[in-house]
């Protein structure tokens, strides 16, 4: 019995797979083959939903775990008297991974479960039917522009993490500790470069194109009823955590490697 429920379970997952690899096919086909999702009505709204509502919270959340890095960090550094390397050390921990990371947990938690309840609401209402009727296109009207809009966006929504992430660290280190400011930043420069800057950003390129396939898969693909959406959005947010930690494992290997090929 256990056996017979195990193999029914594996063979449903690898069928949820399946089903999500050609709704992803479809939806870079709907990108690269029709741009007619590039219309301002569709596109600038999500942009404007998905990025400009999204910076304030990142911004805050990036600059208090910067200033919390830099408090942990501050005692052990000072017990060997290198204090003043703490900007170098946050700074690159937050460029390279807390940043993408905290950027793409946060737009999965707050855009990821917006787009999957929308969706989702409309499938509920046979809206999603209507528009097939109608020889619409859902995954070219509905998929591809909030597609681009989370892989656009993600990378600038990153790029405010860092920076508030980087002015808590130097707020707590230069401000509360008195660490001398031109060694914090001295310090920075020496251990960041143009790859990890590109690293960072690269992989929120690929989070953020994750985080709307999944929340776009799960709202077409919701149950009926309220309880089907609720379900779906939250399966939505714990698949695309998931996804970003393994994107981040898988990235992080070949980054690091493509860094000692050319010699960074």
């Amino acid at each position: 019995m256990f056996l017979q429920r195990f193999g029914a379970y594996v063979i449903d997952r690898v069928g949820e797979l399946g089903r999500f690899a050609r709704f992803a096919w479809l939806a870079a086909i709907a990108v690269f083959t029709n741009l007619t999702w590039a219309r301002w009505p569709r596109l600038g709204v999500q942009l404007f939903s998905i990025g400009t509502k999204s910076v304030p919270v990142i911004a805050l959340v990036g600059a208090f775990i910067g200033a919390i890095l830099a408090i942990e960090m501050f005692d052990s550094f000072a017990t060997f008297g290198q204090e003043h390397r703490i900007g170098g050390v946050v700074n690159i921990s937050i460029v390279k991974q807390i940043g993408p990371v905290l950027a793409a947990v946060m737009l999965a938690g707050r855009v990821g479960c917006s787009l999957t309840a929308e969706l989702g609401s409309m499938r509920v209402t046979d809206q999603l039917d209507a528009m097939r009727v109608m020889a619409a296109d859902p995954i070219r009207v509905l998929v591809a522009p909030r597609v681009v809009a989370c892989t656009v966006m993600i990378p600038i929504l990153t790029i405010a993490s860092n920076l508030c992430g980087v002015f808590g660290a130097w707020l707590v280190t230069v401000k509360f500790y008195g660490v001398g400011p031109e060694r914090y930043w001295e310090f920075t420069e020496w251990m960041i470069d143009w790859f990890d800057v590109v690293n960072g950003l690269t992989k929120s390129v690929c989070f953020g194109a994750a985080i709307a396939l999944i929340s776009c898969y799960k709202g077409f693909h919701c149950r009926a009823g309220a309880q089907g959406v609720g379900r779906a959005t939250t399966e939505a947010f714990v698949t695309s955590f998931v996804a970003i930690v393994m994107i981040n494992l898988v990235l992080a290997k070949m980054l690091n490697d493509l860094a000692v090929m050319i010699g960074m």
